[in-house]
């Protein structure tokens, strides 16, 4: 989730759930969606039972409740995910996107194609209550909740601009907000046409307080966002006002969820690579006898660039639009290759001399909002990783990539290990690309259940302990 706090005893980073809402709730989670409400948490006098770590591999019918039982759920559902879980639909939110975990329990859920912000309030026995949390925004996408002294503050990532308000505890509507990064990039800028189809913005807030801002690219493959002001396909450090402007680093085509490791200054982010990408070696990669090199073929475009899921190192350039990174079976440390039209001859930038992406996920998954599991009340098997929501590929010959929520294990050191699946089954059949289902973000909620929204569903998902 997206929360982040200052602390003298304890530093937690965005979008993990700090210490105002942990211990206490720890042994919350084995009661799954039940009839206590997130903002009043009992404290089990035992501690609860571990769950096994475990891959989705259990079919289970999606529970709805009557009152949310509109298209496309007047149907019944079916979901795969870990043994020892189960999985309702929470709630409804049209085109819901991003989600934020309030200090109280309640969920915040942003809306940029109606321009504002929806608070989800739990309620005993019932669905949430809903609000309208704040309108008349321009395309609001992420959000942070950051406690800087005794000041706990919103930032809300807007099309064209950054802004904070001050959180007030149980509040339904937001206070008078700051702009605190102003004339970002987005389909406004005349230069563009208005055409940006990647002008939703996100951001993470830093434990030593620092703001960091993901601008990402106009365009598919193009030099043009290098040299543009902002750079575009990159992100951008700030003070926590909006102050002390500086290009953290780069070549990062569409980096969506941002986030530190809880208890550390480490920024991971996921990143959605390039379409339509040119066979960039000679080869017959098809296999009809002839020479590929400069091709767009369906086979070699369903597998290439993969999408990235890596930490960021201040200073760094991961290569987009001049280097593509290339699978490997292990889809850890990618090496690179020069892109076939933009930089063929390896002049225009050193693949070799790039920064190397911790990890891969498989082309066109488009992977969205994460969450560092470390500081959440989810069962402890799963409190040293990070839960991935992948929206899909939508020009793949199939739906091969993608729909789903995964799953990435960290070790103690903050490396990550290999990828497994924790929801599927949002497609029903890839090759006639028939699905009813996006996860766009995955959150833990303050009783250790696993919230995903759907913007193609218009829904909330919960996963929950047993």
């Amino acid at each position: 989730m997206r929360f982040s706090m200052e602390r003298p005893a304890h530093r937690a980073s965005a979008r993990a759930l700090g210490t105002i809402l942990g211990a206490a709730l720890l042994g919350s989670c084995g009661g799954g969606g039940g009839g206590t409400s997130a903002a009043s948490p009992v404290t089990p006098s035992a501690a609860p039972v571990a769950l096994q770590a475990a891959a989705a591999s259990v079919v289970q019918p999606l529970e709805v409740p009557a009152a949310l039982a509109q298209a496309p759920f007047d149907t019944a559902k079916n979901l795969t995910i870990p043994p020892g879980f189960g999985i309702r639909v929470w709630a409804r939110v049209n085109k819901a996107r991003f989600m934020a975990l309030a200090p109280n329990g309640d969920v915040l859920v942003s809306v940029p194609s109606e321009g504002k912000i929806v608070l989800l309030r739990e309620r005993a026995n019932d669905t949430p209550q809903t609000f309208d949390y704040a309108t008349g925004l321009r395309k609001p996408h992420d959000m942070v909740f950051h406690v800087i002294g005794n000041t706990t503050y919103l930032y809300v990532a807007e099309s064209n601009r950054v802004t904070r308000s001050v959180y007030q505890a149980g509040e339904t509507g937001t206070a008078a907000r700051e702009t605190v990064v102003a004339d970002l990039p987005d389909s406004s800028l005349p230069e563009l046409g208005g055409n940006y189809g990647h002008e939703l913005k996100n951001i993470a807030l830093s434990p030593d307080n620092k703001l960091y801002v993901s601008v990402a690219s106009a365009c598919n493959a193009c030099a043009e966002d290098t040299v543009s002001d902002p750079v575009r396909g990159a992100i951008y450090q700030y003070s926590a006002d909006g102050k002390e402007r500086t290009l953290y680093a780069r070549g990062l085509r569409n980096a969506e969820g941002l986030a530190f490791i809880p208890g550390t200054s480490t920024l991971w982010i996921t990143v959605n690579n390039r379409d339509e990408i040119q066979v960039p070696v000679n080869g017959d990669i098809d296999g009809d006898g002839s020479n590929d090199l400069g091709k767009t073929l369906p086979s070699y475009v369903d597998e290439n660039p993969p999408e990235l899921f890596t930490s960021v190192r201040a200073g760094a350039n991961y290569g987009w639009p001049f280097c593509n990174a290339v699978p490997n079976a292990a889809m850890s440390n990618l090496d690179a290759v020069p892109d076939y039209d933009l930089n063929r001859t390896g002049a225009a930038l050193n693949c070799a001399a790039i920064e190397r992406s911790a990890k891969g996920i498989r082309a066109h998954s488009a992977p969205l909002g994460f969450s560092f599991l470390h500081a959440s009340a989810v069962p402890p098997a799963y409190r040293s990783g990070a839960a991935v929501a992948q929206h899909g590929c939508w020009n793949c010959t199939t739906l091969r990539a993608g729909y789903k929520v995964s799953y990435f294990p960290f070790d103690a050191a903050g490396n990550a290990g290999a990828e497994y699946d924790l929801v599927t089954g949002f497609v029903t059949d890839p090759v006639a690309k028939s699905l009813w289902g996006r996860p766009v973000d995955v959150i833990p909620d303050a009783r250790g259940n696993l919230l995903i929204s759907d913007d193609y569903a218009n829904a909330i998902y919960q996963m929950y302990p047993r």
